[in-house]
């Protein structure tokens, strides 16, 4: 009886107003094993965009292969406008515990559902609190330090620009995507003064994450004005800037995940989110009974859940003095010796 409810609210949700596309995920667990059933609606984008919706189904399979946990996923349509009733369908399934929203365009959505269905867990990745309200107490926000771990990929631009002249395109002009920009910024300032910083927006709307073309077109704009390295803070957008390198030969450092397989020798390093390991966690708490609501959980830099990406595949690129100067900058930030203003309602 489970799986046919499940199979006809995956139906109704595909074939009704709404839009998007919802599917069942690995069936190993669930209620009958006193495991919890996670439901997750995806940003803007989808999955695919090898960035910022893949890292978060990542964190429900590698929840799935430890705790052997059933799940469901769905993903909005368009622009999203159909992303409240894809999240209220998830907490409407009396099968489903505890719903995931990714990405910061679920936050005022999330937090009156949550208010509706005080008996289900809701979590919403990148939550930005509404200034003055109370945050419902079976919802949690996960944020991350990007602006830290924007400044440190901004001093590894800054220390490695031959020109002189770096790029940012962040998708929706957002206060999130705002911080990649001025954390990105401060630090090329911090080592590399004299650097200029070339920025630009996709768009105002969430379509502005799920826009490649119109990436590229910005980062072949940016080229062209003299940029050698871009950082891209733009979703599935930043396929494009990313494309826009290999093309050009110039570099791109990208965000949320690793995305040097999708250019090796292109990829300077990426501001890695670990929104996997933050919902595994997540999770984990949740089986553990000590999930915490009404408040945000900070995965920060200290351990390394916010990072830029180091390793074998770009060690050349970036250099060991580089990386060495970028660690000790990390340090800095840790100890409070260099002052990153993160967001206030992180505090």
């Amino acid at each position: 009886m489970k799986h046919f409810f499940r199979l006809f609210l995956v139906c109704t949700f595909m074939l009704g107003a709404c839009t998007g596309k919802q599917e069942a995920g690995k069936t190993t667990g669930g209620e009958e094993d006193g495991k919890p059933t996670v439901g997750m609606v995806f940003d803007v984008g989808g999955r695919g965009d090898r960035s910022f919706n893949d890292a978060a189904y990542h964190g429900l399979e590698l929840a799935g292969e430890k705790h052997g946990i059933e799940f469901i996923h769905a993903e909005p349509s368009g622009e999203g406008a159909d992303r409240e009733a894809a999240l209220r369908q998830m907490a409407a399934d009396p099968d489903v515990d505890l719903v995931i929203g990714v990405g910061l365009l679920f936050s005022d959505d999330i937090a009156s559902i949550a208010e509706a269905f005080p008996e289900k867990k809701f979590v919403c990745i990148d939550y930005i609190p509404k200034a003055g309200a109370k945050m419902p107490e079976n919802l949690s926000g996960i944020v991350f330090e990007e602006k830290k771990g924007s400044f440190l990929a901004g001093a590894v631009a800054g220390l490695s620009t031959k020109t002189n002249t770096v790029g940012f395109i962040g998708g929706m002009e957002s206060s999130i995507i705002r911080r990649f920009e001025s954390g990105f910024t401060e630090g090329v300032k911090y080592v590399n003064p004299d650097a200029v910083v070339i920025p630009a927006y996709i768009g105002m709307t969430g379509s502005a994450f799920a826009n490649p073309s119109k990436g590229r077109e910005l980062a072949l704009g940016q080229y062209a004005k003299g940029a050698d390295i871009i950082y891209q803070a733009a979703g599935a957008s930043g396929l494009g800037v990313i494309e826009a390198a290999r093309e050009t030969g110039k570099l791109v450092i990208c965000t949320d995940r690793d995305q040097e397989p999708d250019a090796p020798g292109f990829v300077l390093t990426s501001m890695v989110k670990a929104i996997d390991r933050a919902v595994l966690k997540t999770i984990d708490d949740v089986l553990e009974g000590t999930f915490k609501g009404g408040s945000l959980t900070v995965f920060g830099i200290d351990d390394r859940y916010t990072d830029y990406v180091y390793n074998d595949r770009n060690a050349k690129l970036i250099g060991a003095a580089v990386h060495d100067r970028v660690e000790d900058i990390r340090k800095k930030i840790i100890s409070g010796e260099i002052a990153v203003q993160e967001h206030a309602a992180a505090q």
